[in-house]
């Protein structure tokens, strides 16, 4: 957590990495994608899509890392990380990850499938940082691809930091929500008290879908507890070849006690 005007301020990422596979599978970019995660040097990182192992392609490309990927990205930059295993198959599994530079004091996955053909959780941590009186909880999300499903998992979701996170805790929770529609900002506002913070600074999410011409917001951050200091989409060259998704960032102010 940098210093800013002497107020503390966090740097948040949120980025679904499509397994560290280019936008039609043709070309491994995990390599990239660590070097430009290190370059946006964000205190916290909220990856979806994350590949925990995968023999055939571990075979097929060369360079492939022998570590689990979120084990990988995190290497010489973050200290503490956690992997929520979701979707399980003959040659792998994938799911989402949080990698930190502050320690995690706790997490757990949690099953929010809303059918048995698309696997999907909620990893929810712990953690400790100096400059905050609570524990951070941080939430990273991949939700459904059909609206009925994301209806249930955002009830499911709701419950589970009615039951879990104190209202007077710090919150963020990101990730890859497919809102096509953009109905979960109004549900989370009402019934969380969670602010997007695209919307917050921009009027509206970012447009972060596909990478090479953004179309639709798909990946959000939201916060509770936290002033946004800024928000921004991660574009260009450097970045359109590594995922069908956009990277995004904000740079967060706990809010005055």
């Amino acid at each position: 957590m940098a210093k800013a005007d002497s107020a503390p301020t966090l740097h948040i990422a949120s980025y679904n990495i499509h397994k560290g596979l280019s936008f039609f599978n043709r070309r491994m970019v995990v390599h990239e994608l660590k070097d430009r995660l290190a370059h946006i040097n964000a205190d916290v990182v909220f990856l979806q899509e994350v590949q925990g192992s995968h023999a055939e392609r571990a075979s097929r490309f060369e360079g492939w890392p022998s570590l689990p990927q979120h084990e990988f990205l995190a290497g010489g930059v973050w200290t503490d990380m956690a992997y929520g295993k979701n979707a399980v198959y003959d040659h792998g599994h994938h799911g989402n990850a949080i990698l930190s530079r502050y320690a995690i004091q706790r997490w757990e996955n949690v099953d929010i499938s809303s059918h048995a053909f698309e696997s999907r959780g909620l990893l929810h941590c712990e953690l400790t940082v100096p400059e905050l009186d609570q524990p951070l909880h941080a939430i990273c999300l991949h939700l459904a691809l059909h609206e009925q499903g994301r209806r249930k998992q955002l009830l499911r979701i709701s419950e589970h930091i009615r039951d879990l996170v104190p209202d007077s805790a710090p919150l963020i929770m990101a990730g890859d929500f497919n809102d096509w529609r953009q109905r979960a900002p109004e549900y989370l506002a009402h019934e969380l008290g969670l602010r997007e913070v695209f919307e917050t600074t921009q009027g509206r999410p970012a447009r972060s879908f596909p990478a090479a011409l953004p179309l639709f917001a798909l990946d959000r951050i939201y916060v509770r507890g936290f002033q946004v200091a800024s928000a921004r989409v991660h574009h260009g060259s450097l970045w359109r070849k590594l995922s069908d998704h956009a990277a995004l960032t904000a740079q967060l102010l706990p809010m005055p006690a």
